[in-house]
């Protein structure tokens, strides 16, 4: 099973490693993650970047793995889970990619880019540095009617910096984001806060929201002991 983003440079790559994989007999099955809702409108889904969902996506799909799945058991609940994923990033500073050498993209110290992409992608458009209250209710209202989520349904929140945000910066969004959720009557039945989906040099926040069934639950909540995910 290979479970990866939706950009065309891992795309090309994982298509040539399939390629030689089934040259010498052994079958693979994919899942695209493409769970940032900025980056396509909704009805170009398939065309929409990986970001954070990845981090939900391994879970569930490591999980189901290591439950005696079968492939196809593996690859039905990656793709559940993030066929149930959507996300959004906030950046306060540009990317560095170590070959390029400079940012990708320029923002002026009380600018920040809404919908950044991971790899050094810029957003879709550049706004005034707002308070945290403010920055989570935006990401909010593009993440919560992409799906949609509503009323009564439980949801996993992943709040993840993009490698230089202050771990209580991220908590300050979450207490509104989680004030969201209760007022629209969506219960958060497992949120994660940290580092998990990082890019070099960048600041800023990545909001990942996945809507929950049984299943998911039970796979979310397995056992996992991976180098930067340790659950008990």
């Amino acid at each position: 099973a290979c479970l990866y983003g939706n950009y065309a440079g891992d795309v090309m790559n994982v298509d040539m490693a399939v390629e030689m994989a089934e040259g010498d007999g052994i079958t693979v099955k994919q899942v695209i993650a493409n769970d940032d809702v900025p980056s396509a409108p909704k009805g170009s889904e398939d065309k929409r970047r990986g970001v954070a969902g990845e981090i939900l996506m391994w879970k569930i799909g490591g999980a189901m793995a290591e439950m005696g799945g079968s492939l196809d058991e593996v690859i039905g609940a990656a793709q559940k889970a993030i066929d149930n994923t959507r996300s959004i990033g906030v950046g306060l500073s540009p990317c560095i990619i170590p070959a390029v050498g400079k940012p990708n993209f320029s923002l002026d110290e009380n600018e920040m880019e809404v919908g950044i992409g991971h790899h050094g992608e810029p957003g879709i458009k550049k706004v005034d540095i707002k308070p945290a209250d403010e920055v989570a209710t935006m990401m909010m209202d593009v993440v919560l009617p992409d799906l949609p989520f509503g009323s009564g349904d439980e949801v996993c929140v992943l709040m993840s910096g993009l490698g230089s945000t202050p771990l209580l910066e991220m908590y300050i969004i979450y207490r509104k984001i989680d004030r969201v959720l209760k007022d629209k009557k969506i219960h958060a039945y497992k949120t994660y806060i940290g580092n998990y989906f990082t890019s070099l040099e960048m600041a800023g926040v990545t909001l990942t929201i996945m809507k929950l069934d049984n299943h998911l639950k039970k796979l979310l909540d397995a056992p996992a002991n991976a180098v930067h995910f340790k659950q008990l």
